[in-house]
């Protein structure tokens, strides 16, 4: 890791965005991950039916990629990427998520007075956690459903085009998905992930689902307007999944 490198933003989710970021933390260590937030599968997706919030999956990976380098960043890092094996409840969680879903709980417990909040503060707490080389971020302040306009959806009327919802089901759909929207369609976006847009030296999307975790960052509009203004006086770098 270069002290003092460039100021780097990637954007993107799962997977993906974790391979970028185990590459760009050799890179920099100024280092900010926005994160897709409309996942509606698995523990998050159970989790954020059951609570309200944001689906936490792909912010864990996005930490655990950044874990430090000793013992105790490993170990973390292990911890929080573990599920449980049991045939109960518990069965398919991931411990990370879990935890970051109980730091936001008692962190907004404890700011009555300043609502929101707890979001940022719960997953600076696990970087810190994790001793991660840099900062995770979601891109919206409201967890998102994606909606994804397909040509084929039912292998039966290879012609029609429907809508599917829901970032599984637009994963998994037959169908040539034609493109996609969210719900809501403007949502709040976060104001720390919005000012490290404007104060990045690079901006990097991907790899990944184009229409799942790179295309969804420019759905939301201030997040957009952010990016689009940093064109003219920023590198972008583009690394984008065929």
């Amino acid at each position: 890791m270069k002290p003092n490198g460039p100021k780097v933003v990637a954007l993107g989710g799962g997977h993906g965005l974790y391979a970028s970021l185990s590459a760009l933390r050799r890179v920099t260590d100024r280092l900010t991950a926005i994160v897709t937030v409309a996942d509606d599968g698995g523990s998050s997706g159970r989790l954020r039916r059951e609570l309200g919030v944001l689906p936490p999956g792909d912010l864990r990976m996005a930490l655990a990629a950044l874990c430090g380098d000793d013992e105790w960043g490993q170990t973390w890092r292990d911890v929080v990427q573990h599920r449980f094996r049991s045939q109960g409840d518990l069965r398919g969680h991931a411990v990370g998520n879990l935890l970051i879903v109980a730091l936001w709980e008692l962190l907004e417990a404890g700011a009555a007075d300043a609502p929101g909040g707890s979001t940022v503060a719960g997953l600076d707490w696990v970087g810190r956690l994790l001793g991660a080389h840099g900062r995770v971020l979601p891109m919206a302040a409201v967890p998102m459903d994606i909606v994804a306009e397909v040509r084929g959806a039912d292998p039966a009327r290879p012609d029609e085009i429907t809508h599917v919802k829901g970032q599984v089901a637009c994963a998994k759909t037959p169908g040539a998905v034609l493109g996609v929207s969210l719900v809501p369609a403007d949502p709040p976006a976060c104001p720390e992930a919005l000012a490290a847009v404007e104060d990045a030296d690079w901006i990097v999307f991907g790899p990944g689902s184009w229409f799942t975790s790179v295309l969804p960052h420019l759905k939301v509009p201030a997040l957009a307007r952010a990016l689009t203004a940093t064109r003219a006086r920023r590198a972008v770098a583009l690394n984008l999944a065929p």
